[in-house]
């Protein structure tokens, strides 16, 4: 008989879950919004929503537990996000307690940073199965990142290692919702490369951009410009190309200081593709010190945010001590 488990991924703009059996992978997803300008008490009502949902399409007592993924740092068992960057006013909440305290039951919940959430799905399921170690990006409402490194998650001393998003590239550039100049997220973060492209498309009158989104600016997304980029349009090329050269810049950063060569990106934004990842590419051996250039490599995570899910889910199967060792 298999086994089920929920994995949940908290985003920025939206919530999903899915129900997951471990040998037959994801059965059912859902989502809602995640309202994140209604603060913390509105989105825990949000999660527990879709966990019961998921639960009630379950055999009955199957589910071993839930496993969530959620930006902000995760202490180190595994119970309480801090400082989530896009919730408004969620300073520290114990997720598993109030989680359990709603749903009325004393299911096992184990919470991690998404993008660890998101690489331990890579390593299992995607692009990261055949390494031991590399560098998880996750491109989305904001950016994250997560470190596998000899098939475990490296969590730091207190659980919140791998905020990539949150290294700076220019201290004097744009700050990132976490407060933190120049971060990376402050360029590639969803909100913040629409804003960038809404200020540069005035010099291009004629791009594709504007008909794609009957000429409401305020619509356009990573989406419409990946759109636009497909129909050669040389604005949208030219800003993705800008957002992947702000990647390598810091994806160099990242392997200078971790000597890992492979990196996995992921989220919605890494649906551009190689629009965005081979700039990055290009650029990438040019922040990195000469000793460490061999074999570097990006890779798109093809599983888009099912690796979330499925990762997030493999903490339940596996318990709070998950590691990609036994797979």
């Amino acid at each position: 008989m298999s086994s089920y488990a929920i994995g949940v991924d908290i985003g920025g703009t939206n919530l999903k879950a899915a129900l997951v059996a471990r040998e037959d992978g994801l059965l059912e997803q859902t989502q809602r919004p995640t309202e994140a300008r209604k603060g913390p008490e509105h989105v825990t009502s949000q999660i527990t929503g879709l966990v019961a949902d998921l639960i009630d399409l379950a055999p009955s007592d199957a589910v071993m537990g839930v496993g969530i993924g959620a930006p902000g740092a995760v202490n180190w068992e595994r119970t309480t996000v801090s400082h989530p960057p896009n919730i408004d006013d969620w300073e520290s909440v114990n997720l598993r307690a109030s989680l359990q305290s709603r749903l009325g039951r004393s299911l096992p919940i184990i919470v991690e940073n998404d993008a660890n959430v998101a690489a331990l799905g890579s390593a299992f399921h995607g692009a990261g199965r055949h390494v031991d170690s590399f560098i998880m990006v996750t491109l989305g409402t904001g950016v994250g990142g997560g470190i596998i490194y000899q098939n475990k998650i490296f969590r730091g001393s207190t659980g919140g290692a791998g905020e990539i998003g949150h290294m700076t590239v220019d201290y004097e550039g744009p700050f990132a919702n976490t407060g933190v100049g120049g971060a990376i997220e402050g360029y590639l973060g969803q909100r913040f490369l629409t804003r960038h492209a809404r200020d540069r498309i005035v010099n291009y009158p004629d791009s594709t951009v504007r008909d794609l989104v009957e000429g409401d600016l305020e619509q356009m997304s990573p989406r419409t410009l990946y759109d636009a980029a497909t129909q050669g349009d040389e604005f949208a090329q030219a800003m993705l190309a800008w957002a992947g050269h702000k990647l390598g810049c810091v994806l160099g950063s990242a392997v200078n200081l971790l000597d890992i060569r492979t990196i996995v990106v992921g989220g919605g934004v890494s649906a551009a593709g190689d629009y965005i990842l081979d700039p990055a590419r290009d650029v990438l051996p040019r922040f990195v010190t000469p000793g460490l250039r061999d074999d570097l490599q990006i890779h798109r995570e093809d599983l888009g945010n099912e690796a979330s899910l499925l990762g997030a889910a493999r903490l339940a199967f596996e318990g709070k001590d998950a590691q990609v060792g036994t797979r």
